[in-house]
């Protein structure tokens, strides 16, 4: 089925699609995705503007679907105003199709929205992201070989802290994202308990010599905003961020599984890697299980207009927008052109184009954001299966093809 698309200003265009700037690992096994580098692949028609169409946009929507993506859904924001399309189904049982409206679980990309509240706290000097985790909890992060004396919060935003993924833990793993889902779904997890199983491992590495993205630290980070203000992470999201630029598409539940209407289903192999593997609706959970790294839900429009707001300065002061884009390298061997700020990843196209965002997976829901680094062309998209699709191919066809 081809892609449905509408433009703002034209009515009709050809398809849409995606983003992803940087490419998600860890199927089957992360509760939130992954910002992973890789390098580039080639692009044709490099040089070319984007704006002037988005064919191959489009294109490389209708094959996420090819591949078996049930269903995207996916808005582009540039300087000729605002494109939608979708493509495939939001519920494969009814076959109705995916809607522009559709609201989903955007997993990872909630840290972009904690960092930026722990940066609108560090202006307002209510907060030194060079101070220790300990600073502000006291105790929390300690045993096997953990010390939160020594690890600043920072490196919690920039996943240099070398504390393990909580979301690895083989346990953990098994009952949540494997064949213990369907018992344990709607099991509420508090943050404590989510550092608990981090700190019963060994770190990865000493704090600041090495990069390790880890759910772990944005729980961590949610918890500081939590003793900072006294008000939850969400509280303070929707106070700074969605309620000051209007996103009323988007939300922070904290334990309710159910979604807000409109939105598709939720589907996922529950980490089978087998073209034969059942699909199962993994649409209603427990988000605390995600918890300040991921439990967040949004839509392409919303998502878009956050991106934008905050790479056009509109959230943050310059200085702590400066602080935000400054990237470490993803680990060893990282290619020139990519890196990871504060809850914000740089990715380096083909054809020379840079793009910021982020990208989120949770329980049968892949997301992406990208924008330019003036803001003014952003693309956001979701993906209703979590089993397959290529996000990079489609984000270089967006803002290279």
């Amino acid at each position: 089925m081809a892609a449905r698309t509408g433009t703002a200003r034209t009515g009709t265009a050809r398809t849409a699609a995606l983003v992803g700037l940087v490419v998600a690992a860890l199927a089957g096994t992360a509760l939130v995705t992954p910002a992973v580098a890789a390098q580039a692949p080639e692009a044709g028609g490099a040089g070319h503007s984007a704006s002037a169409g988005h064919q191959a946009t489009g294109k490389a929507l209708d094959a996420l679907v090819a591949e078996g993506v049930p269903g995207v859904t996916a808005q582009v924001e540039d300087r000729k105003g605002t494109w939608r399309a979708t493509a495939g189904v939001a519920d494969r049982t009814t076959g109705r199709e995916r809607g522009a409206q559709d609201r989903y679980r955007v997993g990872s990309i909630t840290k972009t929205f904690v960092a930026t509240v722990l940066l609108q706290l560090e202006a307002e000097r209510r907060l030194d992201l060079d101070a220790t985790v300990d600073s502000y909890l006291p105790g929390v992060v300690r045993g096997h070989g953990n010390d939160g004396r020594r690890i600043t919060v920072r490196q919690l935003l920039n996943h240099t802290s070398g504390i393990y993924n909580y979301t690895s833990d083989p346990g953990f793993v098994d009952q949540v994202f494997g064949d213990g889902f369907f018992e344990h779904r709607y099991d509420t997890w508090t943050p404590r308990q989510l550092v608990a199983l981090a700190t019963a491992h060994a770190p990865d590495f000493e704090p600041g010599t090495g990069w390790n993205y880890s759910n772990t630290n944005y729980i961590l980070a949610g918890m500081i905003v939590e003793k900072v203000t006294g008000r939850t992470y969400g509280n303070e999201i929707e106070r700074r961020i969605l309620r000051p630029l209007g996103l009323r598409a988007t939300s922070v539940p904290t334990t309710d599984p159910a979604m807000p209407r409109p939105a598709g289903r939720a589907y996922s192999k529950l980490g089978v890697d087998s073209a034969t593997a059942p699909i199962h609706d993994v649409t209603e959970l427990n988000p605390s299980a995600a918890g300040s790294a991921g439990a967040m839900i949004s839509n392409p429009a919303d998502l878009n207009r956050f991106y934008g707001a905050l790479l056009k300065g509109a959230l943050l002061p310059d200085k702590q927008l400066k602080e935000m884009m400054t990237t470490v390298p993803l680990g060893d061997g990282t290619p020139p052109g990519f890196g990871y700020g504060l809850g914000l990843s740089k990715d380096t196209l083909s054809c020379g184009t840079v793009v910021w965002g982020h990208n989120g997976g949770i329980h049968g829901s892949s997301s992406s954001s990208s924008v330019t680094g003036d803001g003014k062309h952003a693309l956001s998209m979701n993906l209703n299966g979590d089993w397959t699709g290529d996000a990079r191919s489609t984000v270089e066809a967006e803002f290279c093809g």
